[in-house]
């Protein structure tokens, strides 16, 4: 058994040149060829049938403050090494960070000795020979080479007013990575992404504590965030935001801010595996089959998934190696596709597309301004937090507002009012929709991270108490 790794047309692939640009990379990140080294290696030790060697390698560095001053500052580094072993289809996996000789021999060695004693999985396929996969340029060295100055510079856009005022407390996290993901099998797959991001989260309170807004912003390329921007809408929603209002809960025109958006409508993600649908487990089964080719939501709605999408910038590859490309879960209102893993499309006769990646919803006409301008009486959310599932086959959630929610009367912002806890599913809202803004990049959070969103303007959203929370 041949334990070469190859590239499509046999060629061994360590004949096969990187670009330069991979071949630098900050310290804690393997560039391709170092990564391609450490799993050439641990193949050629291989003696199991099949052996799958993930390489992940990255280099993070934060900032944190609160209380209006400056609290950590770091970097951390690490690279794990999975392997998997199988024999027939006994399969186990040994994780470690020592990429030494001694260290990889006793990773495939522990490996193979618990893939002996492992039970068939009925559900393995085998390992992906070499495939093809779309450039998705992710990285940006401006991002990858930031300094703790370059991060206390960007902290400085919410301390400095913050200080200044004296009327209130900001607190924020800036978070970036820089990091290096490689899979390669027996085989023939090698597969390799690199790929940095910049996020930074703002939560600013009025001193008084009734007031509270919050502000975020996540790219790939560290210059591309606009800081002082994010200071602002989290400090003016404070401010705007200080001595609520009760109002009755109920159902309500709502408009969810991208960020709010993101957080309900992100989930949705989760809930487009064809297995589930199939075995009528999913919102989308229906008695006999699945709702595939029907109307589920508003004709406006457009899902969509594309690791290539200049908003996104995913990984063009899954777990396995299997390529991720474009796909329209959701076309004009109507389900168009659903998400296939390996095992669930040989069985269904498939094509498997992997799993959703970044979600995006295609762009609407409106502004955030004019969706509030048009509202005779409604509320303004900021986002949502703690959001848990009640249904799955409804995709009914529950969580709570946060951070800045504002009664909205004759197409103004009336008055700041207590947050709210909702029952209600992402279906439900998007059948109920008014109108819709310019998708963005949301800063992550209960949606998933890469989740592009607009505005959104829905009726009858279901507020079903109060929350004394700030």
């Amino acid at each position: 058994m041949s334990h070469i790794i190859t590239s499509r047309d046999g060629a061994p692939k360590s004949l096969f040149a990187s670009t330069d640009s991979e071949q630098r990379a900050p310290l804690g990140v393997l560039t391709r060829d170092e990564a391609q080294a450490v799993i050439e290696r641990a193949v050629k030790l291989s003696k199991a049938d099949a052996v799958r060697v993930s390489v992940q390698s990255n280099r993070e560095t934060n900032l944190r403050f609160a209380d209006n001053q400056l609290s950590t500052s770091g970097a951390t580094t690490n690279t794990t090494i999975r392997v998997q072993s199988v024999f027939g289809k006994r399969k186990a996996s040994v994780v470690t960070n020592d990429r030494s000789p001694e260290g990889l021999q006793r990773a495939v060695q522990q490996s193979e000795a618990l893939a002996k004693l492992a039970p068939e999985d009925p559900e393995y396929l085998g390992e992906l020979p070499a495939q093809q996969y779309q450039p998705v340029n992710a990285w940006f060295d401006r991002t990858a080479d930031l300094t703790a100055e370059d991060r206390a510079k960007a902290a400085l856009s919410a301390l400095a007013p913050a200080r200044a005022g004296k009327e209130l407390t900001v607190a924020g996290f800036i978070i970036c990575n820089a990091g290096a993901t490689a899979i390669g099998t027996n085989a023939g797959l090698f597969a390799y992404h690199r790929a940095t991001t910049a996020n930074y989260t703002l939560t600013a309170r009025t001193n008084d504590g009734t007031g509270s807004g919050w502000a975020g912003a996540e790219d790939n390329d560290w210059s591309r965030i606009d800081f002082q921007d994010v200071a602002n809408r989290a400090i003016d929603k404070a401010r705007r935001s200080r001595n609520p209002v009760a109002i009755e809960p109920g159902r309500y025109t709502v408009i969810f801010e991208p960020e709010a958006a993101a957080n309900l409508v992100g989930l949705m993600g989760n809930a487009f595996q064809a297995r589930a649908a199939d075995e009528g487990r999913s919102a989308f089964s229906k008695p006999g089959g699945t709702k595939l080719g029907e109307k589920i939501v508003d004709e406006r709605v457009t899902l969509l998934s594309n690791p290539a999408d200049p908003l996104v910038l995913g990984s063009p590859f899954d777990n396995e190696g299997l390529p991720m490309s474009s796909q329209t879960w959701v076309k004009n209102g109507v389900l168009n596709q659903l998400a296939y893993n390996r095992f669930w499309a040989n069985k269904q006769g498939k094509t498997p597309t992997g799993g959703t990646g970044g979600l995006r919803m295609a762009d609407g006409t409106e502004s955030l301004e004019s969706l509030i301008a048009s509202t005779t009486r409604g509320v303004l959310v900021t986002r949502l937090f703690y959001l848990r599932p009640l249904d799955q086959r409804t995709l009914m959630y529950t969580g709570l507002t946060r951070d800045g929610t504002f009664l909205i009367e004759n197409g103004k912002i009336a008055r700041p009012v207590k947050n709210f806890r909702f029952n209600d599913s992402p279906l439900f809202m998007l059948n109920n929709l008014e109108g819709i803004g310019k998708s963005v990049r949301t800063a992550g959070g209960e949606g998933g991270p890469g989740v592009v969103m607009p505005p959104i303007k829905v009726r009858d959203f279901n507020f079903s108490s109060l929350s004394d929370a700030v």
